[in-house]
């Protein structure tokens, strides 16, 4: 479905941005997961790798950069307008629905 505002196709990027890091992540995981399960060339003798760590320890804080820094600003940019034109509140009972336009008193 076609966005009807700007903020909404922001939106719509924001959200592929994120699912493509995800799957990307996914495969990754899924990769390693059944090439250490099925595959005959592990290094049983690697205790210990600073760069290893170094690694794991800094790309998931790039990966959390990507995704929060647009994150929050798509955040600060659909906060609520301070003075809407109309202001309708909705309620839904068992049966029906009521309507209240606070604005017209």
């Amino acid at each position: 479905q076609n966005a009807a505002s700007p903020l909404m196709e922001q939106l719509i990027f924001f959200h592929d941005h994120a699912m493509t890091i995800l799957i990307l992540i996914t495969t990754i995981v899924s990769y390693n997961l059944f090439s250490t399960c099925f595959g005959t060339n592990i290094d049983q003798h690697m205790l210990e790798s600073q760069g290893l760590e170094l690694f794991w320890t800094i790309v998931p804080t790039f990966i959390l950069l990507f995704i929060g820094l647009p994150s929050i600003r798509l955040l600060y940019l659909l906060d609520e307008v301070y003075n809407p034109a109309i202001t309708l509140k909705t309620v839904g009972h068992q049966w029906y629905w009521s309507y209240e336009y606070s604005d017209f008193l």
